[in-house]
C-alpha cells in the first residue's frame, strides 16, 4: 500500500521556536532590521511600490509588462493553465521574442520559466504543451525548467496516481519579473487567477537589485530542475544529480548550496552598498559631488521602505521564512494587531501555539467552504473543504477553551461567484492605525508551506504613510468580504462534517 510508504512523512516533527537572530538595532533604525542578519536588505523608495487589488488588474499588468520587456522575463509559478487567457500570455511572449529577434544584432531578451513538474505535466494538454512552441521557435532565448521534488521517488512515485502525487511536494513560488520590475503574488498563471479568484499582488517598479536577486533564485532552482526539451521530453543539465533517480542527499546538498549562494552573495552585495551609502552620507564626505549629482537628478531618493526576501525550502534544509515568521509572531507586543490571511487554514502547530500563547491581537481571515478552491471537486478532493472546516472548528474550540475569543478572532471570506486564495499578514504596532510591515508571496502558513514545498515571499517594511495606507486599504478590502466566526457558525447545515472526514483528517492534513 502506498500509505505504508507515506508513513515516515505522516509524523509531524516537534516544532522548534527559533529565537530572533538579533533584536538590537542601531538607534533610529527601524525595528525589523534584524531580518538582514539572514537575508539581503533592499532599501527602496515607497514610490516604487504599488499594491494591486484585483485578478483583472494583475492579468492586464502581466501582459503590459511582457510586451514592454527588453532584457528579461522571468516567471516562476506552480503551473501555466491551458485556456484562452493563458494562450494570450504565451502569444504576448512570442510577440516580444519575435521583436527582439528582429532587432539589430543578437537578441537581448531572455525568457526563463520555472514550473512544477507534476502539476505542469498533468493531463494531455498541459503547461508543457503550451510552452513547447516557444522552445521550438526560440531555442536560444527560452528556458523552461520543471522542478521535481526529491521526496517523490522509487515505489512512492510509481504507486501514487496523478494529482495525488502533488501532495508530496511542489514548486510553489510565484514571482513574475520583467526587466527591473517585479510582481510578488500568491497567484498562479491560470484563468481563475485572472478573473474571479481573489489573491494578493504587489508591484516593485524600477528595482534592479531585487529583480537580480529573484532572477538568480529562479536560475538556481532551474539549474537543479528538469529542463523541458522541444520534443516534450525532459533532461537534467549536464553533471547535475537527478532529483528522483540520483542520490537524494547529494541532490539536496547541491540544491542547498546553489540557493544559499544566491542569498549570501546578494546579502554581501547589499551590505557593501549599505556601508558605501552610509559612509558617503557622513559629514566631511564629498558634499560637492553629492550636490552635483542631486542637481543632475542621478541621486536616488532616500529609502523609506525595505524589502526582505524570505525563502523556505525545507527539503533543502532552508527555513528562513519559518524563522522570520515565528520571530514576528513571538515579538508582536501587547496591543499590536496582526491580520493574518490564508486560502487554506491549516496552520502548523508552532504557528498555532504562538498565536494562542502570545500577547498581540489576531484577526485571521480564511475561506468559507463555498469559496474554497476545492469546493465542488470530484472524488476525494470534494471532501477537502469539509476537512478545513473540521480543522477550523478544532482551532476555534481551543480559542474558546483558553477564553481568547476577544484577542484571537476568526473571519471567513465569502463572495458569490468567487474563490479565495489570498495569503500573508499585516502587522500594526501598538497604538498605530496603519501597518508598518506586510508579508506577501506564496506561503500559506500550513504544514506543506513549511515542510514540503518551495516557497518565497517578501517582508515589506515601510515608514511611508502613503504606502502604509495602501497596505491598510488592501487589508480592509479583503476583510470587508468576511463574517466573524462564532459557535453558531459550526451549527449551520453546510458545516456538517462526516465521521470519515473527521477520522481521516488528522492522518492526511500534512498533505494539503
Amino acid at each position: 500500500s502506498s500509505w505504508l510508504l507515506l508513513a515516515p512523512l505522516l509524523t509531524p516533527p516537534i516544532p522548534v521556536i527559533t529565537a530572533p537572530p538579533c533584536l538590537l538595532c542601531p538607534e533610529g533604525a527601524h525595528r525589523f532590521q534584524w531580518i538582514r542578519n539572514l537575508v539581503p536588505e533592499f532599501g527602496i523608495s515607497s514610490s516604487h511600490v504599488k499594491v494591486l487589488s484585483s485578478p483583472t488588474e494583475f492579468y492586464e499588468l502581466l501582459k503590459v509588462q511582457i510586451k514592454a520587456a527588453k532584457q528579461r522575463v522571468v516567471m516562476a509559478s506552480l503551473y501555466l493553465g491551458t485556456g484562452l487567457l493563458e494562450q494570450e500570455l504565451v502569444d504576448c511572449l512570442e510577440e516580444t521574442l519575435e521583436k527582439s529577434l528582429q532587432a539589430k544584432g543578437s537578441p537581448d531578451l531572455r525568457v526563463s520559466i520555472l514550473l512544477d513538474y507534476t502539476r505542469g505535466s498533468r493531463g494531455r494538454k498541459n503547461s508543457r504543451t503550451m510552452l513547447i512552441p516557444l522552445l521550438q521557435r526560440f531555442p536560444e532565448q527560452v528556458r523552461v525548467s520543471l522542478f521535481h521534488t526529491p521526496n517523490l521517488r522509487g515505489l512512492l512515485r510509481l504507486l501514487i496516481p496523478e494529482r495525488f502525487n502533488e501532495t508530496i511536494g511542489l514548486q510553489h513560488i510565484k514571482v513574475y519579473l520583467f526587466d527591473d520590475n517585479v510582481i510578488l503574488s500568491g497567484a498562479n498563471l491560470s484563468d481563475l487567477y485572472f478573473t474571479n479568484r481573489q489573491d494578493r499582488y504587489v508591484l516593485l517598479r524600477d528595482s534592479p537589485e531585487i529583480a537580480d536577486f529573484f532572477t538568480e533564485l529562479v536560475d538556481a532552482i532551474g539549474d537543479v530542475s528538469l529542463q523541458l526539451q522541444q520534443d516534450d521530453t525532459v533532461q537534467m543539465m549536464e553533471g547535475m544529480v537527478h532529483p528522483y533517480q540520483g542520490d537524494k542527499v547529494a541532490y539536496c546538498e547541491i540544491a542547498n548550496r546553489r540557493v544559499m549562494e544566491v542569498i549570501n552573495s546578494a546579502r554581501t552585495r547589499q551590505e557593501l552598498l549599505h556601508a558605501k551609502t552610509f559612509h558617503s552620507s557622513q559629514p566631511g564626505s564629498s558634499l560637492l559631488s553629492q550636490q552635483g549629482s542631486q542637481a543632475s537628478g542621478s541621486l536616488k531618493p532616500e529609502p523609506d521602505t525595505w524589502i526582505y526576501p524570505l525563502i523556505q525550502m525545507k527539503p533543502f534544509g532552508i527555513q528562513i521564512d519559518e524563522m522570520v515568521t515565528e520571530t514576528l509572531l513571538t515579538e508582536a507586543e501587547r496591543d499590536a494587531r496582526v491580520y493574518l490571511t490564508t486560502g487554506y487554514f491549516n496552520l502548523t502547530q508552532a504557528y498555532m501555539d504562538l498565536i494562542l500563547g502570545t500577547r498581540a491581537e489576531y484577526r485571521i481571515l480564511l475561506a468559507s467552504p463555498e469559496v474554497n478552491g476545492f469546493f465542488g471537486a470530484k472524488g476525494v478532493a470534494g471532501a477537502i473543504p469539509a476537512a478545513y472546516v473540521y480543522i477550523e472548528h478544532q482551532f476555534y474550540s481551543e480559542v474558546c477553551y483558553l477564553q481568547q475569543q476577544e484577542r484571537v478572532q476568526l473571519q471567513e471570506y465569502s463572495r458569490a461567484g468567487w474563490t479565495f486564495h489570498a495569503k500573508g499578514l499585516w502587522l500594526y504596532l501598538a497604538g498605530s492605525d496603519l501597518p508598518c510591515l506586510t508579508l506577501i508571496g506564496s506561503p500559506n502558513f500550513g504544514y506543506r508551506s513549511v515542510h514540503r514545498d518551495l516557497e518565497a515571499q517578501v517582508a515589506i517594511v515601510t515608514e511611508n504613510k502613503a504606502l502604509q495606507q495602501q497596505l491598510h486599504q488592501e487589508q480592509e478590502q479583503l476583510y470587508l468580504c468576511s463574517g466573524v466566526v462564532s459557535t453558531s457558525t459550526f451549527e449551520q447545515p453546510n458545516r456538517y462534517v462526516k465521521l470519515w472526514v473527521k477520522l481521516v483528517t488528522p492522518l492526511i492534513k500534512n498533505f494539503f
